[in-house]
Formats: C-alpha cells, structure tokens, sequence
C-alpha cells in the first residue's frame, strides 16, 4: 500500500504548524483555522551534510559575489506612478521589481484605487499597464474604468485566476505594471489546496516575487483582510512582499486614508488622503480643509487644533456641547476623539480651572469623521467646553494646541513647529501653545500659557 504523503497543518492566522489537525491554535487561540498542506521534502546536499558532521559542499554560483561599491543603485530608482498621493506613501513612487500588498476592507476602494493607477500608469508615454482580475468578469472591470475615465488604449485586461495563465499573458504583453487582484483568488497549479488558503497563497506570492525580481516588473497586489483588521493569509505573505500599504476609510464618510505598514525603500510614517466620489477615487492633497466646518468666525463650543498623521499635519475641529443633565449622573459622548480622555479632560477643567463642566451632559465629537487619538488636542478639548459653556467663540482665526496634565498645567507636543506652520499657510493668524518653544511664525501671533486657566484668560482676552 502506498504511503500518504506527509503533511503539515499551518495555522492561516499566525503561522503555527502542526504536525496534526487540531480545532483550536495553540499560539493565537483561533478557532477552525489549522489548514492541511503538502510538507515541504527534506532538505538535501549542504543540509544534509552540515547535519552529519562531515564538510558541506555547495554548488557553482551562475554569478560571483559582487563588492557591494561595485553595484549599481540605478536599479532601484523610484518612478512616478502618476498619483502624488500614493508615491508619497511609498518614498517617491514605484520602485521597478518591487512587490507591493494593498490591503483594506471590502468596499472600501482598493481596486478602484488600483484601476486609476493602471490608467495614470497607462497614459505615460511608453507604459504598459496589466490588470489581472480574479473577482470580477472583464465587463465589470470596464464599466468601472468608463464610469472612472479610466480607459487606456495601452491599458490591458484580463479575468483570470490561474497563476501559469497570467505569465503567459505577462509574456505576450510584456508590460511595465502589473496588478493582480486579488491575490487571495489565484491559484497556482501543482499546490495542493484550495485558492485562499495558506499553500496557495504562499505559493502565489512567492511565484510573483520572484517575477518581480527576475524582471524588474512593479506588481501590486491586493489583499483581503481578517475581521480583526489584519492581512489574510499566512504571515509570511508580508515578510515576501516589500510594502504593505492598508487602505482604510469609514462607511460613512467619503474620507479615504492610505498608510504604510512596511517600506523596504522608505518611512511607513506617511500618510495618502484620498476622497470616494461617484466618479472614483479622487487625491486630496490638502485634507484640512475637509475636517474645517468653516474658515471665518469660529462658533460657539468650537476649537481648531492642528494633529499629526505620521509627518503630515491635519487642521481639525473639536466641537463640545454642553446641556442641563436629564438623568442624575450626567452624559459623557464622545465621537472621533479617546473615549477615556474626554471626561479626564473635563474633570481637570473643573478642578483647575474653575468650571462646572462636569456638572453638565457634554457631547464632543470632531467634524469630518477624522479620529484623532493624540494628546495634543486635550487643550482643543478643554476650549471648546469652557466656549460651550459660556456661550463665548474663541477669537477668529485661532488654533490651539497642547496636552493637559492633571495638575491643569500645559505640556508641549511634539511637531509644534509644523503644527503652526500649517496652520498659518491656511490662514490663522493667532495660537495658544504650551509655554516654554519660543517659537517664531511669519504671519501668526502665538502666545504661550503654562496652565489651563492661563489659556482660558488669553482666549476670553481675544
């Protein structure tokens, strides 16, 4: 009787292996997600002999070790990929033999994303563009590109899903950007398991690595991803490609944000706006103007600080409303901003400043749908209570940043510089920063507190 193949079972959350099936991983704790693979065969010659004892012998390289002067760094220049927003994501645009892992939700706007950038790609003299769709049927993909503008004559198509296909049509068409979408629905051939799964999709994206490598072709992938927000798949599908981009937005806003996770050529502290329209997906490359209710007087209950996303300042609103309590213990909502700094906030303007904030229901949510989990906006937090609760705008044109401690005193934040610079390029002319940056603005007043109450006075002041 003929022997069954060893097998190993890997885990598609966090990559444990077993040598048996087993309903829960022992390492993360999933359930149902130990997956059945093909073992890989035992390793031979220099392995082997470096195991026994005795001398390795390896095999003739086809190319000699070259001194790392004598190498040419011209391979690894970026090109622009014709959208500012994602080539400032990446470094400086797409690095030829790269291979590049867009994942994000379902809806969220990764192919539509993707399909502009095949078009943009396209329309370059001497580009060819190669969007492989394993998804939808090639109509769907061209009514989308109508709908977009986003049809190319030296943009080529192709509905397919078996891996060997998509190199002969990478062959035939010899193209300078490949997109594979998605590359959790191809399937190579000879792998045993089902499309998704953890063989295929290792087995797939080394395949397309190694294209990348050996051709010089950018790829971009599209990935899906878990209920928990991660990557589907093994986790070696992260370590194979060079970036990994998440793609992320709410269903409710049209916002979309693309941020770096992995940079094997640049900072992952970057940060691409982008904006869901009925005509596609369109860049915004100035988004502080999305998160603003207004640009003149500002109303009551309403501060504007500014926020960092990576390196890129945001211009945001904090607005707080401020009402008689209904039940005995008064309300606390609180949307786009820490649920547990809020009331902290709250609790050191009453205790420090002198304010009866906590003896009212407060709701404080920012405008635009922007989440801002940093501590510098806790100055922005405390202003526009106090303004809610006198019924008294802060001074036109003004911007305040700063931490607040328990002791009600002003802690600096990281970035003021920048923070103020973007602030005054939009038109503020007047700050309330934590003392102690003596900081210079061309254009804008800034004026230094070293408490709460002190920021309260210089506003009330105008």
């Amino acid at each position: 009787m003929a022997r069954k193949p060893r097998s190993v079972h890997t885990c598609s959350e966090c990559g444990y292996s077993s040598p048996k099936w087993l309903g829960r991983c022992p390492d993360c704790g999933s359930w149902g997600t130990l997956v059945e693979s093909a073992l890989a065969p035992k390793a031979g010659g220099a392995a082997v002999a470096a195991v026994s004892g005795s001398v390795p012998t390896g095999l003739t390289p086809n190319a000699p070790a070259t001194p790392i002067t004598q190498i040419s760094g011209s391979v690894a220049t970026s090109v622009p990929s014709g959208i500012a927003e994602l080539d400032r994501v990446l470094g400086s645009g797409v690095v030829p033999g790269s291979v590049v892992l867009m994942a994000g939700e379902p809806g969220v706007g990764k192919s539509t994303l993707l399909l502009e950038v095949a078009s943009r790609w396209a329309s370059l003299s001497g580009r060819k563009a190669l969007y492989v769709t394993a998804e939808e049927s090639a109509g769907q993909v061209r009514v989308r590109a109508e709908r977009t503008g986003a049809l190319k004559e030296t943009l080529y198509l192709a509905a397919e899903s078996n891996l060997d296909v998509v190199f002969g049509h990478v062959d035939q068409v010899k193209p300078s950007l490949l997109i594979i979408d998605s590359v959790q629905t191809m399937h190579a051939p000879g792998v045993e398991g089902v499309a998704g799964g953890v063989a295929q999709s290792r087995a797939v994206t080394a395949a397309l690595t190694t294209l990348a490598k050996t051709s010089g072709i950018p790829i971009l992938l599209v990935g899906h991803v878990t209920k928990d927000g991660n990557v589907a798949g093994p986790r070696v599908l992260e370590h194979l490609v060079d970036v990994v981009l998440n793609f992320e937005g709410d269903r409710q806003s049209s916002l979309r944000m693309l941020r770096g996770i992995k940079n094997r050529f640049g900072a992952t502290d970057e940060v691409g706006c982008f904006e869901q329209t009925a005509e596609g997906i369109r860049e915004v490359p100035d988004p502080s103007g999305l998160f603003l209710s207004h640009r003149g007087r500002t109303p009551d209950g309403s501060a504007v600080t500014v926020a960092m996303d990576g390196v890129r300042p945001l211009l945001a609103e904090v607005q707080s409303l401020t009402v008689d309590p209904v039940a005995k213990n008064p309300r606390r909502v609180v949307t786009g901003l820490d649920t547990n700094r809020v009331p902290m906030v709250l609790a050191v303007l009453q205790a420090r400043a002198g304010e009866r904030s906590n003896e009212k229901d407060a709701y404080v949510a920012t405008v635009g749908g922007v989440r801002i989990t940093e501590t510098a906006t806790d100055l922005a937090v405390a202003l526009a209570t106090w303004s809610s609760l006198h019924e008294r705008p802060l001074p036109p044109k003004t911007v305040v940043i700063g931490e607040v401690g328990l002791a009600g005193e002003l802690r600096r934040v990281p970035n003021l510089g920048r923070r103020l610079a973007e602030a005054a390029r939009l038109g503020y002319e007047y700050a309330v920063v934590p003392a102690g940056e003596k900081l210079t603005v061309p254009g804008m007043r800034v004026a230094e507190a070293s408490t709460l109450r002190e920021a309260i006075a210089l506003v009330s002041q105008g």
